[in-house]
């Protein structure tokens, strides 16, 4: 049996490499070793790609004095191949999901479900301080806590949207955001991460939900996913449309999925008194935040890196729900078409791509 798998490594800005690189190894008894049978590329790791982490490769340096590259990739499905010696719930041959986020369960943070911040050397580190999904095999730390056994009967690349796309537009933008019946909903940006925050705001029946962006194709893929209204800002007046949806009063919830000050702006004129703006787009420039017009309208302002606290309260309702998810997998290649995966992903205008996954041949 080879002792290499092929993988998609990081090396620096704009240097990503398809090769052969080392099995992972079971390090610590929490672990367990999966074969990756669907992963993808995130927009976080176009970020990489375009330099935005330097901190990966100062870290690598810090801690070993040595920097060999890092495998990207966070969102995957696979088969489980060994376990650590202290893990219980998982066995060799589960079928399971990998979440973006790993957690000891036991510490501080972790025992107030933010997963994010585990202060034992877990929250997002697969793809960024560790190995990530983007590779035939992963090791997965902390594993009873960190997989999710897959369901015979779920659609795969449903499943694969559990490990990380799902849960941040649910958890970033539509519980911080109190979505609730009878509300009004806007998202800015129509990208994955928008695309989630549609598809699971959907579980919450509001009474309208306005998607928000400059990219037609993405605007009529948010149309067929359940928006109710769907508006190009650089063609309409987005604040005439969400008066006459919402008879003059601002929506109750503005999601902003993108990552700019334009779009921060956007979403802060649009919501009524009372209401909330969830910030789950990255951003990587400061915004102008009027907080002499704001304070007076009563708007709670929410940011926040996924917990996936809530990936198996999902995980039950994609199992029972018309909400088309499948369809945000636009494109599927294999290992052998990795430079066209980048391709299309890095290229989403003019491909009309969403998330592109890579299947195991």
């Amino acid at each position: 049996m080879t002792e290499t798998m092929r993988a998609i490594t990081y090396y620096g800005d704009h240097d990503v490499r398809f090769e052969e690189r080392p099995k992972p190894q079971i390090i610590d008894p929490t672990d367990a070793i999966v074969r990756v049978t669907k992963t993808t590329i995130c927009g976080t790791d176009l970020g990489i790609y375009k330099g935005k982490n330097p901190e990966i490769e100062a870290t690598a340096l810090e801690k070993t004095g040595e920097w060999n590259g890092r495998i990207l990739g966070h969102e995957g499905i696979g088969i489980v191949e060994q376990v650590g010696d202290s893990v219980t719930n998982i066995k060799v041959g589960d079928k399971v999901i990998i979440s973006c986020i790993s957690r000891c369960g036991s510490c501080d943070n972790c025992q107030k479900q933010l997963y994010a911040h585990c202060r034992n050397g877990g929250g997002w580190i697969m793809g960024y301080m560790i190995d990530g999904t983007q590779a035939e095999y992963v090791r997965t730390p902390f594993a009873d806590n960190s997989l999710y056994k897959l369901p015979e009967d779920l659609n795969e690349d449903v499943a694969v949207f559990l490990s990380d796309a799902l849960p941040t537009g649910h958890e970033i933008g539509v519980q911080r955001g109190q979505v609730a019946p009878g509300k009004d909903v806007l998202i800015v940006g129509a990208g994955p991460v928008g695309m989630g925050a549609l598809l699971t705001a959907q579980f919450y029946s509001p009474a309208s939900i306005i998607v928000a962006d400059m990219n037609e194709n993405r605007l009529e893929m948010a149309k067929a996913m359940g928006a109710t209204h769907v508006v190009n800002p650089a063609k309409e007046d987005l604040q005439a449309v969400i008066a006459e949806v919402t008879a003059g009063r601002g929506v109750d919830t503005a999601i902003e999925a993108v990552g700019l000050p334009a779009t921060w702006d956007m979403c802060a004129a649009s919501v009524k008194e009372g209401g909330n703006v969830a910030v789950v787009g990255v951003h990587g420039k400061p915004v102008e935040m009027e907080l002499q017009k704001l304070w007076i309208r009563n708007l709670t302002i929410t940011t926040g890196l996924v917990s996936a606290n809530t990936t198996g309260m999902l995980l039950k309702a994609v199992q029972n729900t018309a909400v088309p998810i499948e369809n945000l997998a636009t494109h599927h290649f294999t290992w052998d078409e990795f430079e066209k995966a980048w391709d299309v992903f890095i290229n989403a205008d003019e491909h009309k791509s969403m998330k592109v996954i890579i299947d195991a041949a």
